[in-house]
């Protein structure tokens, strides 16, 4: 399949439009990189406004909680927050079958910069059955976007009820610009979507599959009783400079991972990722995070060298399940899965929480 000579957006993807000489349409509608987002000054204004609010809050031993993968950005937010803003941090981490390195960068951080940190867990049958749903029956846009869009609410309720229950003002997590889609977030939550809306996916509640208590496990705020004080839930980095390349300079110097490689999105990521772009690299023909890396190439923020490189090994890796991509195997072994399973059967927005529905 042929990709963007400029950011690597491969052709198959919507909207790429490859013109006579290998340009995608994004890029011949951006010709010029930049390192911020448009309205980047106005988030920082007000990012820094609400840092200053936030630190030492009264009623609360915490002034801000970050959601903490072990990613290369979760871990520098944490390093700015504590060290460079002097923030009273709280780190918490949402299990959902994270790598060993992934947790070896959590625990290493959290010793450098003496941080507390809190674990969820949520009970594995249910994840399982939740994984293996909605792998069966996926939305239009394929797997990543059908598991991820039901499971990041998973995990940012969780921040939001730990946050409520604490009295903490801010929950600020690491997505870099462009995570998630614009649709879902541009530097925050809308104030509304956290305190009126249930974020429970539509679909899950009138499959018939899964019972009330199960469902309990999505962050429900019409559950909760009057005059309940929510956080804000902010992006720092759609605020921020932001570069990839930059952040993983960063946390190695830092000390924050063992060496580089550690820091890389391939390694650090959930387990599970590689059965979905698995899933969508056979149903679509190209890797589903291909349009976010472009993105980040053409706006400055990702190399365009090493995902030359990368993009290609990391896709055979899939195919072929050698390499890490033996994590599908391991998956599909996990949740009772083969081929056949892998399948498109609803359509667009089936799993698209309010954010997404004009909540």
């Amino acid at each position: 399949m042929r990709k963007c000579k400029k950011c690597l957006l491969p052709e198959a993807a919507p909207g790429a439009d490859l013109d006579s000489s290998g340009v995608c349409a994004a890029c011949r509608a951006t010709p010029t990189r930049r390192t911020t987002q448009p309205d980047a000054s106005r988030y920082r204004e007000d990012l820094e406004a609400s840092l200053e609010a936030a630190r030492n809050h009264a009623g609360s031993s915490y002034d801000c909680i970050v959601p903490l993968s072990g990613g290369k950005d979760s871990l520098f937010l944490l390093h700015r927050l504590k060290v460079e803003y002097g923030m009273r941090v709280l780190a918490f981490t949402c299990d959902i079958d994270l790598p060993p390195i992934a947790w070896a960068n959590i625990r290493l951080a959290l010793r450098k910069l003496d941080i507390d940190h809190l674990v969820f867990t949520p009970a594995h049958a249910f994840l399982t059955k939740l994984f293996r749903y909605l792998l069966k029956n996926q939305e239009a846009r394929g797997a990543v976007y059908s598991v991820s869009y039901v499971y990041a609410p998973l995990f940012e309720g969780a921040a939001i009820r730990l946050a409520i229950e604490k009295n903490i003002p801010l929950v600020l997590a690491g997505y870099s610009p462009g995570q998630p889609e614009p649709e879902r977030m541009l530097y925050e939550f809308a104030p509304a979507l956290v305190s009126g809306e249930d974020w429970t996916p539509p679909h899950l509640k009138e499959c018939g599959e899964f019972s009330a208590d199960e469902l309990e496990a999505f962050y429900n705020p019409l559950r909760l009783p009057a005059g309940t004080r929510f956080p804000r839930y902010i992006a720092p980095y759609h605020a921020w400079e932001y570069d990839q390349d930059q952040v993983v300079r960063k946390v190695t110097e830092l000390g924050l991972v063992r060496r580089s490689t550690h820091a890389s999105p391939i390694v650090s990521n959930y387990p599970i990722n590689w059965l979905m772009m698995y899933s969508d690299l056979h149903n679509f023909g190209y890797n589903p995070y291909a349009p976010e890396f472009a993105a980040l190439i053409r706006e400055g923020r990702a190399s365009l060298r090493y995902w030359r490189v990368m993009a290609p090994i990391v896709d055979l890796m899939i195919r072929h399940k050698i390499g890490l991509g033996r994590e599908v195997r391991r998956s599909m072994k996990w949740l009772g899965l083969d081929d056949a399973d892998l399948r498109i059967t609803l359509p667009r927005g089936a799993y698209d929480p309010p954010m997404l529905r004009g909540g």
